[in-house]
């Protein structure tokens, strides 16, 4: 489904997180689709089975996904406006904490360019 960046400060759980947000985001995964198991997922990861639980449990403490016990874990229904607003929110948050800390727009601007460029090239059919 996708790889994990295991040299990257941002923790594991959360690049699974976001990374199921953008799937999300960007249509990839619509709503009722079925996500791997925490086993699968796991090991097509090479993550620990307890870090996908805890991105799981996130997603769905925040309305993200909805699990069926016995069946697996869901993407739920979305207002797709609600959820843009609260990834912008979370990324202003992020930006903020980044000012706060001495970064600047110019390496902040560099910096998403270089995702954008990553983004693309892992996600080329």
């Amino acid at each position: 489904m996708f790889s994990i960046d295991l040299t990257s400060r941002i923790p594991i759980y959360e690049q699974i997180y976001q990374k199921i947000v953008m799937l999300i985001l960007n249509g990839t995964l619509a709503e009722n689709d079925q996500l791997p198991s925490v086993r699968s997922l796991a090991k097509s990861t090479g993550v620990n089975p307890n870090t996908v639980a805890k991105a799981y449990q996130e997603l769905e403490r925040n309305g993200v996904i909805y699990s069926v016990p016995g069946r697996g874990s869901f993407i739920s229904a979305q207002n797709y406006d609600e959820f843009r607003k609260k990834v912008l929110e979370d990324f202003d948050s992020t930006v903020n904490e980044a000012f706060d800390k001495g970064i600047s727009p110019g390496d902040l601007k560099d910096r998403i360019d270089s995702l954008h460029q990553s983004y693309r090239k892992e996600n080329r059919p």
